[in-house]
C-alpha cells in the first residue's frame, strides 16, 4: 500500500480514499451479505462501513492491515445493526392467490435475498471468486442467520476470511477464551456442509440447470421432481412457508401453476449457483417479472429450489441474464 496515497487519504482527499478502499468493496459486501442474509441490508451497512472508514481514515495509525480494519468496522457495524433491530424485519407475508398446501415446515430466516454472481466478478483472480462464491452458497448463508451474532461474526472471520481466533476477538472486542467457545460453538450449530453439485460452469451443471428450466418453464411437474434429490426441498422467502420431499413439492407446484400464467426463466447465477430470473407470460401481455429462482445442486440432483418472491430489482441491483 503506498504510504503517499494513505497520507494523502488521511489529510482529507476523497479520491486517495476510494483508491484505497476501492479493492475492498466487493468482498466487504459480501461479508456483510453473510452477516445479514440480505442484499439490501447489506447495501446499507456497506455504505455505514465506507463512510465510518472516511471519518477514521485520519486516525488510522496502519497497526493492521487496511483490509483488517475495514473487516472490522463492518463486522461490528453488522453486529449493531443486528443488535438494534435493524435488521431481520421479514417484509409483508405475501398472500398467494391460490390455495396452498399445508407447508412441510415454516422457515424462520424470511429476510432473506439472493446475491447475484455478477456482484463477485471484480474481485482480483479466479481462485478468489470461486472462494467468495462458496462463502454466499445458500445453505450455509442461511446456516449462519440462524446463529447468535457474535457466534456468526466469528464463524465467518476464521472459517470464511482466515483470521485467527485471537485476531476475530480482538475485532470483536471479545476475549480470545471468548472467541474460541463461540467459534467452537457456531461450528457445532452451523453443521457439515451439504452435498455439493457439479463443479460451477461445468457442462454437467449447465446440463442439469438447463433440464430444469426447460421441465419448469413447461409445467412439467414430473420432469421437474425427477431431477430432485430424495431429501430436496421448495422455500419461497419472504413466504414461511416450506415443502420437503417430492410429495409436497409436486402438490405445491400443481397448486401454483394452477393459478398462474406460462412461466418463463431466464437463466442467470447467484449465490455461487444457477439461477433463473422468474417471469410470468400471458399471450399478447408484456412479460411481468415474478423473482428470482435459485437452485442449491446436490451431486448430479438438485437438492434445493429458492424462489424468491421479489422483482428482478434487489436494492437497486438487477440479476443480469447470461
Amino acid at each position: 500500500m503506498s504510504r503517499t496515497v494513505l497520507d494523502l487519504a488521511r489529510a482529507g482527499d476523497q479520491r486517495a480514499f476510494a483508491d484505497l478502499v476501492e479493492p475492498h468493496r466487493r468482498e466487504l459486501r459480501a461479508h456483510c451479505y453473510r452477516m445479514l442474509g440480505s442484499l439490501t441490508d447489506a447495501e446499507d451497512l456497506l455504505q455505514e462501513t465506507l463512510t465510518a472508514a472516511w471519518r477514521g481514515i485520519a486516525g488510522f495509525e496502519g497497526r493492521s492491515s487496511l483490509r483488517t480494519w475495514l473487516y472490522r468496522i463492518a463486522t461490528n457495524r453488522c453486529l449493531n445493526a443486528i443488535r438494534d433491530g435493524k435488521r431481520r424485519v421479514p417484509p409483508p407475508e405475501p398472500v398467494p392467490p391460490f390455495a396452498p398446501p399445508e407447508p412441510s415446515a415454516k422457515g424462520d430466516v424470511t429476510w432473506f435475498q439472493p446475491f447475484p454472481d455478477a456482484l463477485l466478478d471484480g474481485t482480483p483472480g479466479p481462485a478468489a471468486r470461486y472462494e467468495l462464491r462458496e462463502s454466499v452458497e445458500l445453505a450455509f448463508v442461511a446456516a449462519v442467520q440462524r446463529l447468535p451474532p457474535r457466534q456468526a461474526a466469528v464463524l465467518l472471520l476464521c472459517d470464511v476470511l482466515g483470521y485467527s481466533t485471537a485476531e476475530a476477538a480482538d475485532m470483536i472486542s471479545v476475549g480470545a477464551t471468548s472467541a474460541k467457545g463461540l467459534l467452537q460453538r457456531a461450528r457445532a450449530s452451523a453443521g457439515p456442509r451439504r452435498e455439493t453439485g457439479p463443479t460451477p460452469g461445468s457442462d454437467a451443471e449447465r446440463d442439469l440447470a438447463r433440464r430444469f428450466a426447460e421441465a419448469y418453464g413447461s409445467g412439467d411437474v414430473d420432469g421437474v421432481v425427477a431431477l430432485l434429490s430424495d431429501d430436496a426441498w421448495l422455500a419461497m422467502p419472504p413466504a414461511p412457508h416450506e415443502y420437503h420431499g417430492h410429495e409436497a413439492i409436486a402438490g405445491f407446484l400443481r397448486a401454483s401453476w394452477s393459478a398462474h400464467a406460462t412461466v418463463e426463466l431466464v437463466p442467470t447465477r447467484a449465490n455461487g449457483a444457477p439461477a433463473f430470473a422468474c417471469f410470468h407470460v400471458r399471450e399478447g401481455e408484456a412479460k411481468v417479472p415474478a423473482g428470482v429462482v435459485v437452485l442449491t445442486l446436490a451431486g448430479e440432483r438438485v437438492g434445493g429450489v429458492t424462489r424468491f418472491l421479489v422483482g428482478l430489482g434487489l436494492g437497486g441491483i438487477p440479476l443480469p441474464a447470461v
